[in-house]
């Protein structure tokens, strides 16, 4: 007989759940990605005007990456109090944080107003975007695969996943948008503002729908097991669930970051690169080539729940695997198709890369998420999901820039890609498959080795 925990909730309350999750995870994505696109399109001139073009772009890319380097502490505080607290109240804080920076980004003064001041305040409401995101990602994720069917839980939680291609939609939309309607001096001059100070509204919106849903029933059950614990004469100190991580979980922790690779610097590579490249190497006019990620991103955010549902058939790895091999052979054809400055070509590069990253995201909020016990999931989910991004998505964009400059060729930033696939082959290949696990068995209570333990080398779940 199935547990409170895990039995299937009521259809209508697993869809709250979800909505939930997935409306504040594509507004903090909408933030996230924002940024990288003016980084871009716009950042390089307004903040850094006395540098040459690609230099400009290379230092506003840089800015782009701080934020990255943040969301490691945003995991690591977040997964703690997550642990501690619950994911409900972290997930709230996240979205009031990140939804706070961007507001204020729209608000700054540009370079030439304020001088070396205004870089430098870019650069601390980023590293505020960063450390919200850091936190966001393990709470949503972790809030539907707890509460959702276990049977379909690769289907459940790639829909928070799906905040991604949504957030990049929404933010590459109202650029779309602005760059169509106004000159480029209006756009340049207030233009991008409005998509910034847009979210102040958006976050209202998904503060109202994340406080209206609950806890995660498993993690309450866990919360009262060892509650329970701590009032028996043979309680031990709860370890802090960092502690407990690197403890029981530091390999899959490894396992994690691997997994990523692939799959983060793929993304950057392929919707905040692209809109360097494909401007200044294939000749694509700036609308062009938003329009090509818009649409991609919109056929991206289809296939998600699609491929989080074959994982669900044919397990977490064999999915992801599909994925991370892809996008390493897709690489070459990709730039060849946008160097034709061909509309359809650039479109088909595009969506064909995004299909492929999407068989390595949707499986990985239940891969990630069955991998680690209740009372430590969120920390261990977290760290590994944020730490990687530092190595891959932060400087995806700076590296390929930077390539871009110093070879004038496509190839170096193919075999970058190409690079990072074989390091996410070989550490989904040497993990072990999570479908078939409950959330609730074998959770280590408060940091503690279980009674049976499971075999040597086996991951705690």
């Amino acid at each position: 007989m199935s547990s409170p925990a895990t039995a299937p909730p009521a259809p209508n309350n697993l869809k709250r759940i979800v909505a939930a999750s997935l409306i504040g995870t594509t507004i903090e994505w909408y933030d996230f990605f924002l940024y990288g696109s003016a980084a871009a399109l716009v950042f390089n001139k307004l903040f850094f005007p006395e540098e040459d073009p690609l230099v400009g772009t290379l230092l506003s890319f840089l800015t782009y990456a701080v934020g990255f380097a943040a969301r490691p502490l945003g995991a690591l505080v977040f997964g703690h109090y997550g642990d501690r607290l619950g994911r409900k109240k972290l997930l709230v804080l996240s979205l009031l944080m990140m939804g706070g920076a961007t507001f204020a980004i729209g608000l700054l003064p540009t370079h030439a107003s304020v001088g070396s001041a205004a870089p430098v305040l870019l650069t601390v409401l980023r590293l505020v975007q960063g450390f919200a995101l850091g936190g966001e990602w393990g709470g949503a994720v972790l809030l539907v695969s707890e509460h959702g069917d276990a049977r379909r839980r690769g289907f459940w939680a790639s829909w928070p996943q799906t905040g991604a291609p949504a957030g990049q939609l929404l933010a590459t939309g109202v650029l779309s948008l602005l760059t169509a309607v106004l000159s480029e001096s209006a756009f340049g001059s207030w233009g991008w503002r409005v998509p910034f100070l847009l979210s102040g509204v958006l976050v209202m919106v998904g503060l109202w729908i994340r406080l209206s849903v609950d806890e995660s029933p498993v993690f309450k059950q866990a919360l009262e097991q060892a509650e329970a614990r701590k009032s028996s004469a043979a309680a031990t100190a709860e370890k802090m669930p960092l502690v407990a991580v690197m403890r029981h979980h530091w390999r899959d922790v490894l396992v994690a970051m691997g997994a990523r690779m692939a799959e983060n610097i793929s993304y950057y590579v392929i919707t905040a690169f692209i809109l360097v490249y494909a401007t200044t190497s294939a000749g694509v006019s700036k609308q062009t080539a938003l329009n090509a990620v818009l649409i991609a991103s919109a056929i991206h955010f289809a296939v998600i729940p699609a491929w989080g549902a074959l994982s669900d058939r044919l397990g977490r790895r064999p999915v992801y695997l599909i994925g991370a091999v892809g996008v390493g052979l897709w690489m070459f054809p990709f730039f060849s198709f946008i160097d034709t400055g061909g509309f359809g070509n650039l479109l088909l590069a595009v969506t064909v890369g995004l299909v492929l990253h999407g068989a390595m995201y949707a499986p990985q909020a239940a891969f990630f998420s069955e991998m680690f016990a209740t009372r430590m999931r969120y920390s261990g989910a977290s760290i590994g999901a944020q730490f990687a991004s530092v190595a891959a998505g932060a400087p995806a964009p700076l590296i390929a820039t930077a390539l871009l400059k110093e070879y004038d060729s496509s190839t170096p930033i193919s075999l970058y890609v190409i690079a990072a696939a074989l390091l996410t082959v070989v550490a989904v290949v040497v993990a072990k498959e999570t479908r078939d696990r409950d959330l609730t068995d074998l959770d280590p209570s408060d940091g503690q080795v279980p009674a049976e333990a499971p075999a040597a080398g086996a991951p705690l779940v």
